[in-house]
């Protein structure tokens, strides 16, 4: 007869050959389960069945134990709402035990359709960004091909599109600006939708300027216009700038926005249709986001590069400027369908100009001709302890420190001074 500890060596014997024998394995839960039957749920408690070996009695931790993992193969009988207190198991949405943590697996929420209409914006974006720098380099360096007006060479073999023809320094130089411009705007488009207008406006506005730079470029690229370099060249240096000031707005709040669409903050318990008990974690949910959010960015980078290479080449400049443009004029209309159905999350008041007004508050003061007594002291060990807001009064305190410097502090002070942050 075998007994519940053997059975359970037996059965841990048998994973080791279930590649060989899944059958095995099979058989040895099923006699386990029939040996130790599933339990009978009445006013007084659980019980399991009395075997001809072993009298009755009142499950213990470890038949709990094993009592849940069989409800989740399906085995065992399953509790209704009321006894699953009593098993010690989370009812849905509730938020896991250590145990559970431990043996349920954690899947991803479901994506909402918020989110695959804002990396549809991103992939938009990123074509209409790359189809267009992809043909930049052609453009500014490479002379116009003979008998062609647009740019065109018509032989993507033998031929050699161009409208300019400045030369490769001029090209490297623009390229080069344009690659310093797309990473330094980020940084005032971040500022700009932490502390005044907010990620969805701030988005809004990017993409506006964004479409009046592209438009430059489909202007520097007509056959009338690249007749003329100069102005050619005009209209593409003040496309560049905008598209700039665009792309700053647009890239450091796309991603946030994004995470600002999922719903859930903190890992819960669900049962699946099939009867298994999952936990939903909001990292795996996130890490699936990004997931297909930078696949998205990628079909946009890819599909923008390769097809405005082919354009320039056949047709000209104009088309390659035209496309990547017509398919930017959609994320407006998508960010207006959801001006409404998306979480929006108001601006804040920025701690980047307090921070350096700090700084600076706090070098005062310190600085002499005499390097060695300027070093003494920025080290004394009171740079960041006399610039506290603990160590003003009313009288000498600047108007720009409304924080302070204890929560506790802060809360005794909270009825008395509304200005004050923790």
């Amino acid at each position: 007869v075998f007994t519940r500890p053997s059975t359970i060596i037996f059965s841990r014997l048998s994973q080791s050959y279930c590649f060989f024998c899944p059958s095995l394995l099979h058989a040895c839960v099923r006699s386990d389960h029939l040996l130790n039957p599933a339990p009978i749920v009445t006013a007084k408690g659980i019980h399991r069945i009395p075997m001809a070996s072993e009298p009755t009695k009142v499950a213990t931790g470890d038949d709990v134990q094993t009592i849940s993992k069989e409800k989740d193969a399906g085995l065992a009988h399953v509790p209704s709402r009321p006894e699953d207190d009593k098993l010690g198991i989370t009812p849905d949405g509730g938020e896991p035990t250590e145990e559970e943590m431990q043996t349920l697996r954690r899947v991803p929420d479901k994506i909402p359709l918020n989110i695959y209409t804002i990396a549809f914006i991103e992939l938009c974006e990123r074509f209409s960004y790359y189809g267009t720098t992809a043909v930049f380099t052609n453009f500014i360096q490479q002379p116009l091909p003979p008998n062609s007006s647009t740019g065109a060479s018509g032989d993507i073999n033998h031929g050699q599109a161009g409208a300019l023809g400045l030369g490769q320094r001029t090209a490297f130089s623009l390229t080069t600006f344009n690659s310093f411009w797309q990473y330094t705007m980020p940084l005032f488009g971040a500022y700009v939708a932490d502390s005044i207008l907010g990620r969805y406006r701030t988005i809004c506005t990017a993409l506006l300027v964004d479409i009046i730079g592209h438009v430059l470029f489909i202007i520097c690229g007509l056959p009338p216009v690249i007749k003329n370099p100069n102005g050619s060249l005009a209209a593409f240096c003040l496309g560049v700038i905008l598209v700039g000031v665009g792309t700053g707005g647009f890239k450091p709040n796309v991603n946030p926005l994004i995470v600002e669409q999922l719903d859930l903050e903190k890992m819960v318990v669900r049962t699946l249709p099939t009867g298994e008990r999952v936990i939903v974690d909001p990292a795996t949910t996130a890490s699936r986001v990004y997931h297909y959010f930078y696949l998205f960015i990628n079909i946009g980078a890819l599909l923008g590069q390769l097809a405005m290479v082919y354009c320039e080449h056949y047709v000209g400049f104009w088309l390659s400027f035209t496309l990547p443009t017509i398919l930017l004029c959609l994320c407006p209309l998508v960010m207006l369908w959801g001006r409404r159905r998306y979480r929006r999350v108001p601006p804040q008041p920025s701690t980047l100009g307090k921070s350096f007004k700090l700084f600076w508050l706090a070098n005062k003061g310190r600085w002499s001709l005499n390097p060695v007594k300027t070093w003494k002291q920025l080290h004394d060990g009171t740079f960041w302890e006399n610039v506290k807001p603990s160590k003003f009064d009313d009288a000498t305190r600047p108007k720009w420190m409304d924080f302070n410097d204890a929560c506790e502090l802060y809360q005794k002070k909270k009825k008395k001074r509304s200005g004050y942050q923790c």
